[in-house]
């Protein structure tokens, strides 16, 4: 199984080319379900959402689909995974409805979280219900020299089948930032070093692509054969296609899927492509 989908479901610039012209906002998650299979939940990196609106995203989908949530910041990056069992247990009291349709939690974690911090990675890893399926994202640059440091990090995760997401921003960092989008991305995504390792049975990856479709081929090319590879051993292969401003961000995703070869229901017609074309009076 491969799981596919963007950085967000909702987006009012996808209103009549991805999404049909007169989708509200709230049928825009079961649309969006519709092209995708999958969807990186960002906004729970900023703000907890009550808990009938978890119970709406849960029957907004069919049963095939599957969330990917990030932990909030407050846990992450105020608290530094310190003293927040609390702010934990709120947390998982809150999506527990979910979790059957939860691909994977998502631990970002900022660049100042480095080796030394850890035991504290591990000691916060031990309090999540071991049915949950887990993605940390590492920022700090001391985890991608191929060192000891290196080393340690992937073993524990590979000891705890924890995912090490991997982030490719190289097509947004290969284009000048001629946009004030451009510009705002490349000064909010981190410029890490491309990391390619499955340490657990659904790698993630995070690709943020330039502007022009065609330029991103070369980039997530290499993804391609390494995608293939995972999907022969059995693994569950998460992607989510992000852009500066998500604007095409369903039609790069589209167009890897075609460059992968294999079916997804994104190479079915979008709800907008669906929707009957206005007829020309002559």
């Amino acid at each position: 199984m491969l799981y596919l989908g963007c950085p967000q479901w909702s987006s009012s610039h996808w209103k009549g080319r991805f999404f049909s012209q007169h989708c509200s906002n709230a049928n825009m998650l079961s649309e969006y379900a519709t092209m995708f299979n999958s969807v990186e939940g960002n906004t729970t990196f900023y703000a907890n959402p009550k808990p009938d609106t978890v119970l709406q995203w849960k029957n907004a989908v069919s049963d095939d689909f599957r969330f990917t949530f990030k932990l909030p910041k407050q846990i992450s990056h105020e608290l530094a995974l310190q003293n927040c069992h609390k702010e934990l247990e709120t947390w998982l009291t809150l999506f527990a409805p979910l979790f059957e349709k939860i691909a994977m939690v998502m631990l970002q974690l900022p660049a100042s979280c480095g080796p030394e911090h850890l035991p504290r990675m591990q000691n916060f890893v031990a309090q999540l219900p071991s049915e949950l399926c887990l993605g940390i994202e590492v920022r700090n640059l001391a985890f991608f020299r191929k060192d000891d440091n290196e080393k340690r990090l992937n073993q524990f995760l590979m000891s705890k089948g924890i995912n090490r997401i991997m982030m490719d921003t190289r097509p947004l960092f290969s284009e000048a930032p001629s946009t004030p989008a451009i510009e705002d991305a490349q000064r909010k995504k981190p410029r890490v070093p491309v990391n390619v390792i499955a340490t657990g049975e659904r790698p993630m990856l995070r690709f943020v692509g330039c502007s022009a479709l065609e330029n991103n081929r070369p980039f997530y090319q290499p993804w391609i054969k390494k995608i293939h590879a995972w999907l022969a051993e059995g693994k569950e292969p998460i992607v989510f296609f992000h852009t500066a401003d998500n604007y095409d961000a369903p039609l790069l995703a589209r167009q890897f899927i075609q460059d992968l070869g294999v079916d997804h229901k994104v190479l079915l017609p979008f709800p907008a492509e669906k929707q009957p074309q206005q007829q020309t009076l002559l």
